[in-house]
C-alpha cells in the first residue's frame, strides 16, 4: 500500500483543500496517533482534523484516488456553513456548553469507548479459551477413537477388499 499512498501524496501535494499525508506512529508521531485513535498500521483517517474518521475503502491506488477525488470540506464547527439545519443546531447547542461541560462529555464518551474495548477484549479472551478447550477435547476424542482400533479396522477392510478374501459384501 505504501507505493500507492506515496503516489497519492505526490499527486495532491500543494492542493488547496486536500491534504494527503502520513505519520510514523512508531516514532515522533506516536502522540498524534494516540490522539486520533490509531490502533493498528496502516490506518487511514479522513475528515476534519479535530474529528477524523476511519477510511474503510480499498487500499490500491485506484480506490485511493477515487476516494481522494471525492474529498471536500465537511460540516464542522469551523465550516458550519456546510452543515444541514440539524447539524447546525447540534453544533450550536454544543458551542453553548462550557469547556468544563464539553470535557465531561468527552471524558464520559472516552470511558464508554474504553469499556467497550475492554468488554470486547475480555469476550475475545473467553472465546480463545473456549476454542482452545474445544480443540483439546477434539484432539482427545480423536486419539481415543484411533486408540480403539479404528485405523486397524480400516486397514483390515482395505486389505480384504484388495485380496477379496471375504465373501461378505464389501
Amino acid at each position: 500500500m505504501k507505493p500507492a499512498w506515496d503516489s497519492l501524496m505526490q499527486e495532491y501535494d500543494g492542493h488547496e483543500t486536500i491534504l494527503i499525508g502520513d505519520v510514523d506512529c512508531t516514532a515522533e508521531g506516536k502522540e498524534i496517533c494516540g490522539n486520533v485513535g490509531v490502533k493498528g498500521y496502516p490506518t487511514i483517517k479522513h475528515g476534519d482534523i479535530s474529528n477524523l474518521e476511519d477510511y474503510k475503502g480499498g487500499r490500491d491506488l485506484d480506490a485511493l484516488k477515487t476516494f481522494a477525488a471525492s474529498l471536500k470540506p465537511s460540516c464542522s464547527p469551523a465550516n458550519i456553513d456546510l452543515c444541514d439545519d440539524e447539524a447546525k443546531a447540534t453544533i450550536e447547542e454544543l458551542m453553548a456548553l462550557s469547556n468544563k461541560e464539553l470535557k465531561a462529555k468527552i471524558s464520559e464518551g472516552d470511558e464508554e469507548l474504553k469499556n467497550a474495548e475492554e468488554h470486547f477484549t475480555s469476550e475475545v479472551q473467553k472465546l480463545q479459551e473456549t476454542y482452545q478447550q474445544l480443540n483439546q477435547d477434539k484432539d482427545d476424542k480423536v486419539a481415543e477413537i484411533e486408540a480403539s482400533g479404528l485405523k486397524m479396522y480400516k486397514a483390515v477392510l482395505a486389505h480384504k477388499k484388495k485380496s477379496k478374501d471375504s465373501k461378505d459384501e464389501l
